[in-house]
């Protein structure tokens, strides 16, 4: 138990890892809600375990999102069926492994929480709008990370169309076929017992074609969500230790601080013969042998205008 703590410790203190800890962020509530179901159902408490969840779902009645706004948030880091949560994490590690190549890590946090966002804000405005749905929006409440999921799969699908998987029993299938596949899929249950869900999974979908088709052309939809994550590092940022220099006459005290990382480094762009030596080695051993930075040089060099 000791080594699997020390294990998650590790990987959640690397830098730049920010896929693995979103799934894991993902898996500890989804553990932690397991365990107050057991516990508070063995002790006939399920009401208690209801008002908990409902804490993390989000509403469509307009009066109680007002009460509970946070759970525009919250609700895309929750679950409570376990192949909900697999199947989710298993597309999130797929296509967020690409994303993360390719535009790096600050970006797919910001496509999976924009993502979230998107589908959120569909699923309330459709469910209050839609006559369809005014028997149900009083009592209709969401939980599970599918539209951010959504955002960043069709997200690595509009960057890298005709990127392969190789699926059991398909063999390869270009990753654009899966993302359509799967959005049709949305669309033809969005009216049907998980209506909420399948709508915030389009609007989720919507948000990571718009995301990357921006981003093509120099527009970052993700500056928000990085002016907030500079926040909350400055504010949680160490300060190193106060040096006090004892001379004979004075006490001079210096207080030092850790020199700020910068959020964003100047990028420089990739020179043509860098771009021919990167298309050279695609076309000789595929997509899959580039390296990261390979990958970022190559996308940086499709947005020259």
């Amino acid at each position: 138990m000791t080594g699997l703590l020390n294990n998650l410790k590790s990987e959640i203190n690397k830098p730049d890892n920010a896929l693995v800890k979103l799934i894991l962020l993902n898996a500890g509530v989804f553990v932690i809600l397991l365990i107050l179901r057991i516990a508070l159902t063995l002790g006939n408490q399920q009401p208690v375990y209801q008002w908990i969840v409902d804490l993390l779902r989000v509403p469509s009645a307009l009066p109680e999102l007002a009460r509970k706004p946070w759970t525009v948030l919250t609700y895309f880091f929750a679950h409570e069926d376990i192949f909900h949560i697999l199947f989710n994490m298993l597309f999130l590690y797929w296509f967020g492994r690409l994303i993360d190549e390719y535009l790096g890590t600050k970006r797919l946090i910001a496509l999976y929480i924009l993502g979230g966002l998107a589908g959120a804000l569909t699923y309330i405005v459709i469910y209050n709008v839609s006559p369809y749905f005014q028997a149900v929006v009083g009592t209709s409440r969401m939980l599970g990370a599918s539209a951010s999921v959504y955002a960043v799969t069709v997200g690595a699908a509009t960057l890298l169309p005709n990127y392969t998987f190789s699926l059991l029993l398909l063999g390869p299938v270009r990753i654009k076929y899966i993302a359509i596949f799967y959005i049709i899929l949305s669309l033809a249950q969005s009216i049907g017992p998980n209506a909420g869900g399948n709508l915030a999974h389009l609007g989720g979908a919507l948000l990571g074609y718009i995301f990357i088709k921006m981003l093509q052309t120099g527009n970052d939809l993700g500056k928000p969500v990085y002016a907030v994550g500079n926040f909350w590092n400055k504010l949680f940022r160490k300060k190193a230790a106060i040096r006090v220099t004892y001379s004979a006459k004075t006490v001079q005290r210096n207080t030092a601080y850790s020199k700020p990382v910068s959020a964003s480094r100047t990028v420089e762009m990739p020179d043509q013969d860098e771009v021919d030596s990167i298309l050279d080695k695609i076309s000789q051993s595929g997509y899959e042998s580039l390296s990261k930075e390979e990958k970022q040089k190559l996308f940086r060099a499709s947005q020259r205008k």
